[in-house]
Parts: C-alpha cells; sequence; structure tokens
C-alpha cells in the first residue's frame, strides 16, 4: 500500500470567491470603460474556468474585448446594447462542474430634459396644486428635489408641501400668495450622481377669488400591493390637497401598533419601515384629515424572503451499484422549487435525488417507541429495514405472530394497517426482517385512545355592528391527551392579540374553546371554524356569522340627462348588509364647491327601491360630479364612487360683478373697477363685461363691451372729461347665451388734477446724527380739483443723484427722517399729493446732522456689593474728534434676559444700586451725546449673592431686569 501527501487528495471544484452583480454609470468622457466579474474555486486537479451570458457560452478568444485571468471575466470597451445581460461563472475539472450564482450587469444613464418651455399654473389662493417633474429618459435610481425661483433656494418639505421620490412631482396642498413663482425639477441619477434641471414652470395667483374650504383629496397613493423582501427597508407615499391643509395619519388595519423601529414621517406624508419582517406584512391605511372631512386609502405589504438552503447535498463516495439519496432543502416565501444541475446542465428532478439500490438494515430506521390511535380509527406502522437482498416481513403482537384478517393487513412495502381501532388493540408489536444472511427485528407500543367529540352543534349567529358574541367549541376527549384549540375565519388562521383587539379567547374550562368578538364590524361576517386537535385526531366545527350594518356603497352611478339646471341620475344598489335600504341620499361636487354637498332631488326624499332621481337647482355651465350614499334603520354607509364629470347647458348670465368703484388715474380718465364674477356663475362660454357712464345729471348712457371674464378694470379716456368730475356707473354681464342684468348705479369721479402749490415755511433741523426733523406750512384744503391726500418729504446728499422719498398722510405738517448719516449735509424738499400725483415742489432747504455718537464702549466696567447695594464703576468714554462729546451715560438693568429694561441717566462713571440681594441681574452702559446714543458696553450677569459683602468683578456678558422696588442713587466720582 502507498500513502498519498494531503496535495495529492482529488477533489471536485469549490467555489471560495463567486461574481456579484455590477451596475456601470455610463460616462462618454471615459474612452477605457472596462469592468471584471470576479470567480475562484479550489480542486484537484486545479480547476479551469468558463463564462455565459444569457445562457450562451462565452469565447474569449472571438470576442476582442473580453479577457479572462484565472477565472476572472474582463470587458473592456463596454457596450450596453452588446454587454448588459446575466452571466455565469463554470468551473469545472475531471470530477465535474460547477456553476455559480448569476450576477447582472446593467447600466445607469441619464439624458436631459426637453428644452421646450412649460406653460404656466394658475391656480386660487387656497386651492392644491400638483406640479409634474416628467423626468427625462434613464436608467438606475433617482432622487428628486425642486428650486423655487433661483438655485440654491430649494423647496422644502412640510405638512403643505410635498415631493414624490417615485413620481417627482410636487404637491401643494394649500396654495399661498407666498408661493407665486417659479419651480424647475431637479432630477438627480443615485449611480452615475449626474443631475440635470428641467425647464421652469410658472405658478401664478388667479384674480377671480380665493378658494374655500373643502376636503382632502388623496393625490400621492401607494399600490394596492406592494412586494417587500426580507430584511430590507419599504418607503410609501401619501399626500393630499385640501383647505385647510389636511393632517396625514398612518395605520394599520389588523389594529396592531407601529413598532419603535418604524418611522411615520407626517410632515413628508412618508412611511418607513426597516429592516422588513414577516410580522410587518398586512393592510396599512393613510388617512388624510381637516376640518371638512376625511379621505382615506389603503395598501398592502406584501412578505416574501429569497430562498436558504437549510439542507445541502454533501460529497459522498460510493461503491458501483450502490444507492445514493440526496436531500435538498430551503426555506423561503412564496415556497421554493427545486432544480438540480449534473456538471451544469438541468436535470429533471425534485428535491431529493436517489440514485441506484440500497443496502439496508433496522439500524437507521427503528420502529417509534410509541403509536396513538384513537378508538375507530386507522393507523400504519411503518416498517423500513435496510436489507440487501430484500428477503421476507413478518408481524407479531407480544409473542403471537399476526395473522392477516379483515382489519389487519401486512403492505407489500411490509408496513402493518390496522383499520377500525379497538382497545383490544393495543400492546407491543413487533416487525421482523429476514433474508438469506439473518433476521433482524425492530418493536413499538400501539396505545388505542378515547376520540375526540365537540358536543356544541352547528350554527348561523346573527349580529348587527357594534354588538359582541361568544361562539362555542366545547368537546369531551380522551382525559391522558391534552387539547389544542384552533380557530379560522374564513379559511384563514385567527391570531388573538392581532386584529385589532376583536377576537379574545374566553373558554375557561380545559374542554372548552370558546372565543368572543368584541364591537362586530361588517368585515367580520363570514365562516367560523374552530378546530381541536389532539395527538391522535383532530376535528372541526363550523359556524356562520351574519353581520347587519349600513348598506355598502351603490355602483354605477350614470348621469342619464342634463340641463342647465337639472341632472337626471341612475344607479345601481350595492349590499344591503341584511337591512332592507330605506332611503337614498345624493350628494355632488364642483371645482368651486367645499366639497361634497347634499343637494336638492326629486323626488324629495328618495326610497330604497327607487334607482334613479333628478338633480334641480345646479349652476349653469359647471362641471358637476355626483356620488350617492344608502341608508337603512342601522345608519347611513359609505358613499359610491362619484359619478364621470358633467357640464351642465349654457344660459344667459344672472350675476353682476360686485364691489364696483373706481377713480384715479390720468387726466382726463374716467376710471372703472369692480371684482370679476367667479367662473361658476358666468353661466356660459364667451363671459364678459358691459360698462355704461354718463355724467351725473345726463340722461343718455355711454356703453363699452369689456370682452375678457377676468376683466375687473375700465379706462374711458376723453379730453373733455373735467377733473374731479362725478359720473353715474354701472356694469352688466353678457356671455354666448345673450345679455343679462345689470348692477346697480353708483358715483364714481374722473381723475383729478395734481395740487397746483407748493408747500411754504420749510424747515429742517438735525435731532441726532441719524435724524433730522422736517417741518412746513399745510396748503388749504381744496374740495373741487385739487386736493391735498398729504405731503411728499424728499432728501438727498449733494452728489446723490437719486434722492429718498416719504410719504404723510392727512394735514400733517412735520415729518422726521432717519437713517441719515452724521456730518452729512442734506437737502431737503416737499410736495403736496393726491390720487393724480406730487405738486409743485418747495424751495430746497439744507441742513447739517450732527456729528456720530461715540464709538468706544463703555470699558473696564467693574462691580461689587457692600452692604446690600451693588456698586458699579467704569472708565469715561473719550470721543474722537469727529464725534460728538459724550454728555452722560444711560444704565440699563432688568432681573431676565426676556422683560423690557430700565433706563437711567447718569453723568458720572459711577453708580449705586440698592435692591435685593437674592436675584440675578444684567446691566448695559452706553454712552451719549448731542449725535444719539453710542456704543453699548457688554452685557455683564451679577449673580445671586446669598451672603453679605460679597466682592467679585464683571466677567459675563448680560442684561439687568426692571424692577419696580429698586432705588438708584448716584455718586460722582469722576467728573466728565
Amino acid at each position: 500500500m502507498g500513502c498519498l501527501a494531503e496535495s495529492s487528495v482529488l477533489q471536485s471544484p469549490v467555489f471560495t470567491k463567486q461574481p456579484g452583480s455590477i451596475v456601470f454609470p455610463v460616462d462618454s468622457q471615459e474612452k477605457n470603460r472596462e469592468v471584471v466579474f470576479s470567480c475562484e474555486a479550489q480542486g484537484s486537479p486545479s480547476p479551469l474556468y468558463r463564462w455565459k451570458l444569457n445562457g450562451t457560452a462565452i469565447t474569449p478568444k472571438s470576442v476582442s474585448h473580453y479577457s479572462l485571468s484565472g477565472g476572472n471575466l474582463r470587458i473592456s470597451h463596454l457596450d450596453k446594447d452588446q454587454d448588459a445581460g446575466t452571466y455565469q461563472c463554470l468551473a469545472f475539472n475531471s470530477f465535474g462542474t460547477i456553476v455559480s450564482r448569476e450576477a447582472s450587469l446593467t447600466f445607469a444613464y441619464m439624458e436631459n430634459f426637453k428644452t421646450h418651455r412649460r406653460s404656466s399654473v394658475s391656480v386660487r389662493e387656497g386651492q392644491g396644486v400638483v406640479l409634474l417633474c416628467g423626468p427625462p429618459s434613464h436608467s438606475g435610481d433617482l432622487t428628486f428635489s425642486w428650486i423655487f425661483n433661483e438655485y440654491p433656494s430649494f423647496v422644502k418639505q412640510d405638512t403643505r408641501r410635498f415631493i414624490s421620490q417615485e413620481t417627482g412631482n410636487l404637491y401643494i396642498a394649500k396654495v399661498e400668495p407666498s408661493d407665486v413663482g417659479n419651480y424647475t425639477c431637479v432630477v438627480t441619477n443615485t449611480v452615475t450622481k449626474t443631475r440635470v434641471q428641467g425647464p421652469p414652470t410658472p405658478l401664478v395667483l388667479r384674480s377671480d377669488g380665493i378658494m374655500g374650504e373643502y376636503e382632502p383629496k388623496i393625490e400621492v397613493q401607494f399600490p394596492e400591493i406592494v412586494h417587500v423582501a426580507k430584511g430590507s427597508t419599504v418607503k410609501v407615499e401619501c399626500f393630499a390637497l385640501g383647505n385647510p391643509v389636511p393632517s396625514i395619519n398612518w395605520r394599520r388595519m389588523d389594529g396592531i401598533p407601529f413598532s419603535r423601529k418604524v418611522d411615520v414621517r407626517k410632515a413628508s406624508g412618508v412611511l418607513e419601515i426597516p429592516y422588513f419582517q414577516q410580522e410587518d406584512a398586512g393592510t396599512y391605511e393613510c388617512v388624510a384629515e381637516n376640518s371638512r372631512g376625511r379621505n382615506t386609502v389603503k395598501g398592502k405589504l406584501s412578505f416574501y424572503a429569497p430562498p436558504h438552503l437549510i439542507e445541502k447535498p454533501q460529497d459522498v463516495q460510493k461503491p458501483i451499484d450502490d444507492s445514493l439519496v440526496w436531500e435538498c432543502k430551503a426555506t423561503g416565501k412564496p415556497k421554493p422549487s427545486y432544480r438540480w444541475m449534473k456538471n451544469g446542465e438541468n436535470l429533471d428532478m425534485s428535491l431529493s435525488l436517489f440514485i441506484g439500490k440500497a443496502i439496508q438494515d433496522f439500524s437507521q430506521s427503528q420502529l417509534r417507541s410509541h403509536t396513538m390511535v384513537k378508538e375507530g380509527g386507522d393507523v400504519l406502522m411503518e416498517c423500513r429495514p435496510k436489507m440487501s437482498p430484500w428477503g421476507g416481513i413478518s408481524w407479531r403482537k407480544g409473542s403471537e405472530t399476526l395473522q392477516e384478517r379483515n382489519r389487519v393487513s401486512i403492505l407489500d412495502n411490509g408496513n402493518l394497517r390496522i383499520q377500525n381501532a379497538t382497545k383490544p388493540d393495543a400492546g407491543l408489536y413487533t416487525c421482523v426482517a429476514r433474508n438469506q444472511f439473518g433476521v433482524a427485528s425492530s418493536s413499538g407500543t400501539l396505545m388505542v385512545k378515547e376520540p375526540t367529540i365537540i358536543t356544541t352543534p352547528p350554527s348561523t349567529l346573527d349580529v348587527t355592528v357594534g354588538e359582541s358574541i361568544v361562539l362555542p367549541c366545547q368537546v369531551t376527549h380522551d382525559p391522558s391527551l391534552e387539547l389544542k384549540f384552533t380557530w379560522f375565519f374564513n379559511e384563514q388562521l385567527i391570531h388573538f392579540g392581532d386584529h385589532g383587539g376583536y377576537f379574545e379567547k374566553v373558554g375557561g374550562q380545559h374542554s372548552a374553546g370558546d372565543i368572543m368578538i368584541r364591537n362586530i364590524q361588517l368585515r367580520h361576517a363570514g365562516k367560523y371554524t374552530c378546530a381541536v386537535q389532539t395527538k391522535v385526531d383532530s376535528i372541526s366545527i363550523a359556524a356562520d356569522l351574519v353581520v347587519r350594518g349600513p348598506p355598502g356603497p351603490p355602483t354605477s352611478i350614470h348621469v342619464e340627462e342634463i340641463s342647465d339646471t337639472t341632472a337626471s341620475l341612475s344607479w345601481r344598489p350595492g349590499p344591503d348588509n341584511h337591512s332592507p335600504v330605506t332611503t337614498y341620499t345624493i350628494q355632488a361636487r364642483t371645482p368651486f364647491s367645499l366639497g361634497w354637498q347634499a343637494v336638492t332631488t326629486v323626488p324629495e326624499m328618495v326610497g330604497g327601491r327607487r334607482l334613479t332621481a333628478t338633480v334641480i337647482d345646479l349652476s349653469p355651465w359647471v362641471e358637476y360630479e355626483f356620488r350617492v350614499l344608502a341608508s337603512n334603520a342601522i345608519g347611513t354607509g359609505e358613499p359610491s364612487k362619484p359619478s364621470k364629470q358633467a357640464r351642465t347647458k349654457e344660459t344667459s348670465p344672472k350675476v353682476t360683478p360686485a364691489n364696483v368703484s373706481g377713480g384715479g388715474g390720468s387726466r382726463s380718465e374716467l376710471v372703472i373697477t369692480w371684482e370679476p364674477v367667479p367662473e361658476e356663475l358666468q353661466n356660459g362660454g364667451g363671459f364678459g363685461y358691459v360698462v355704461a357712464f354718463r355724467p351725473y345729471g345726463a340722461t343718455g348712457w355711454m356703453q363699452a363691451a369689456v370682452p375678457s371674464s377676468e376683466a375687473s378694470k375700465y379706462v374711458f379716456k376723453n379730453d373733455s372729461i373735467q377733473p374731479f368730475s362725478p359720473f353715474q356707473v354701472k356694469v352688466g354681464v353678457y356671455n354666448n347665451e345673450g345679455e343679462g342684468p345689470f348692477g346697480p348705479v353708483i358715483t364714481i369721479y374722473s381723475a383729478e388734477e395734481e395740487p397746483g402749490r407748493a408747500p411754504t415755511r420749510i424747515r429742517a433741523k438735525s435731532l441726532s446724527a441719524s435724524e433730522i426733523e422736517v417741518s412746513w406750512k399745510a396748503l388749504p384744503w381744496n374740495t373741487s380739483k385739487r386736493r391735498v391726500l398729504g405731503y411728499e418729504v424728499s432728501q438727498k446728499r449733494e452728489k446723490e443723484e437719486a434722492a429718498s422719498v416719504q410719504r404723510t398722510v392727512g394735514n400733517q405738517t412735520s415729518a422726521i427722517i432717519r437713517g441719515v448719516r452724521g456730518s452729512n449735509t442734506y437737502y431737503v424738499t416737499v410736495r403736496a399729493y393726491n390720487t393724480a400725483g406730487a405738486g409743485l415742489p418747495s424751495v430746497t432747504v439744507n441742513v447739517t446732522t450732527k456729528k456720530p455718537p461715540p464709538s468706544q464702549p463703555p470699558a473696564k466696567v467693574m462691580w461689587n456689593t457692600l452692604n446690600s447695594k451693588i456698586i458699579l464703576n467704569w472708565e469715561q468714554v473719550k470721543a474722537l474728534e469727529n464725534e460728538s462729546e459724550v454728555t452722560g451715560y444711560k444704565v440699563l438693568y432688568k432681573r431676565n434676559r426676556h422683560s423690557r429694561p430700565s433706563v437711567m441717566e447718569t453723568n458720572t462713571t459711577s453708580v449705586e444700586l440698592s435692591l435685593p440681594m437674592d436675584e440675578e441681574y444684567f446691566i448695559q452702559i452706553k454712552p451719549f451725546g448731542e449725535g444719539g446714543e453710542g456704543s453699548s458696553s457688554r452685557q455683564i450677569t451679577i449673580p445671586r449673592i446669598p451672603g453679605p459683602n460679597a466682592i467679585g468683578s464683571a466677567t459675563k456678558v448680560s442684561t439687568l431686569s426692571a424692577l419696580s422696588t429698586i432705588a438708584l442713587s448716584f455718586t460722582a466720582r469722576t467728573s466728565l
């Protein structure tokens, strides 16, 4: 015999490294684009390698951009059309071939947006809006953001604004005036890191009124079913438009509360569940709610787990003509399917592989030591010896050899079957195997138990929504066996503790498995099955539960006929939920209504047997949706789905513009304004206005047509119009169907002339380095053609081209100009103004502002306490040459940081404060002079001092609080 070294042991290939999937970013700037799939295996002899692409063998020599390095496959000069696909590595030697897992090669890219402009989106204030992104052609995951007006001003998401990471669209639940502007969608490819911007979408406000309140309308919905891999993170989105802004809430339909790992971002309408597991699967509901109503959407998260091998074939060596069984088992959801491969090629096999013959004995297949059967039941006692060649099988009970009879039979495979078992059948049974090489046996005991019997008869139960009921399940059974009660609802296992707490076990006895259903809902109607199981038998009994409740939603809502103010509807009944429908209610919705509103019908009361009705009192030329609700003795059910939109017919308008007014404008103009008639009251297309006017006291009317429904102003210009002349005005309406009425007659004045005189006695003086006071003599009030509504005060420095202007209102004769610079000369003029503009300027006066206040703050502020007093000292502030002299100091003190400080003035550089010592104080000191207040000292904090005679220096920046009981005294230490 020879001895083989370990390195000479022969072995089939085993992978030590397998390829992984690759996502390659497309970049036209990179000339030599390449990837490498890794593959490495051990074996003896050393393995060789080959590769497949989409199931077809790759020949590197014949394809120039493929090359092998060991088992690694290098692909150069990548081509996304030619090289994308699924790759597999095959390693082989003389003992066989193994196949790696599949690895994919995909290419990530993103094109640019189309460059055409996007039209503006016009909405009312208070209305919801959706701005579409429409990302360009791409491959690879994307993220989305939106720019508001200009980069880098990005839209921030909150309860009112939401950006879907599924579609990229921007949703604004309720538009506000601050939302007006240009919106640009920004798309980023997470693989290539490429970012592109779409064309801007302008958002503008309509001028025909503000949108009223309405119920939530869910615009972002998650799919009805989402398949989620085990251990992955899932995000689902939900967002609604509405006024007021809807709140978004999430819940599980089975009532189970969310675990801590679940992230519910209410502000951004996203439900995120990390590390998804089987217990996270179920139906989830998004609830959008505001003061006008609520809407919901449901979706199911379905759990799946990739296959995971729990029993693998192992290498074995067998002699020729031997038999072999290989088991292959895996977990996964859905249940995995199996296939076998030999040297990389598929075999048509199941999860077990059987090869050849088997040599058997009892060493691996003893009889079960105890087998139980119920009285009257059938039992099979298996005898599976390993025996080669195959011989004979016999059985004995106790010491007696068993003979086949009516109830007892020995099957061809050696197993013993006993039918309709009785108590005397119990005992010790032995299986005996014989062939020419010998005898082997194995024994086991058969026990016969009393059968389990359910004593509760089958039944049908009838309940109403909201009630509670007990479903009984009681049995008799063999006292030596344990019982297990299991309940099913419509063939689905009931998990107690789930289902929102509706189901509860109440069977207190060992032989009772009763359950209670609390607060029953319609969804609880169906078949309930109680299954009872012991070690020897299992039986079940079913009960049908009928739940009576409000009717289900009607279906097939159809608008049969529609006029300018009526609509004839028909529908089909929904389920009555075991209580007859008594009445139907019809609701309508328009783009202008506050959600769904009840409407007037003929007949006024729609009975439960009637499936048609006519809606009356509708507005002409308005798009309507209708829905129907059914009621019975128990309550009103959920509404039907809306009908298709239908527009009422046109008719001549009936409503005139509101708030007709006017006045102002330029010389020789009559300006007439009004509030446009809302679209829902225009009664038809081609809507416009007829403006009629005449001089006050005249008999004939002049008229002008304004052919725009959104117009709110008309200007009549004629040189014959005298300034500030009264006119009688009325505004009417018309559309394609004809003219409507005129509104009431009102009086409006034509444009007036600017004031004809300039103010006199102009005075200007500097109050400080930053303030100038200007005064003048008022012009006499003239109620005829040249009214004075106020005055314009303008000021500028000598070399400045543009002057700064501020206005006063009424007969005010002075103004203070703030924000000027110290030590500068300003030129001031005053003019009167009215609606026609400003009149003649006054003479110009000049004024030089005072020097700026001291720029240096008080330094070296020190404090100490003595005999319940706080003594403050600081250095004198010296003004610079271009600054106004210091004439005193202001001491600001308060007790807490948020109160208003009290101010005391002194002309010294020290002060004593008599105040309680059990408080914390905040102090600042600032100098002042004729130029105003100078820079403040650092805020200092004087801490609470519990004991007397504590001394310290200011080291903190803080302020001192106002105290009504503080007494201050000042002592001159240093003269200014």
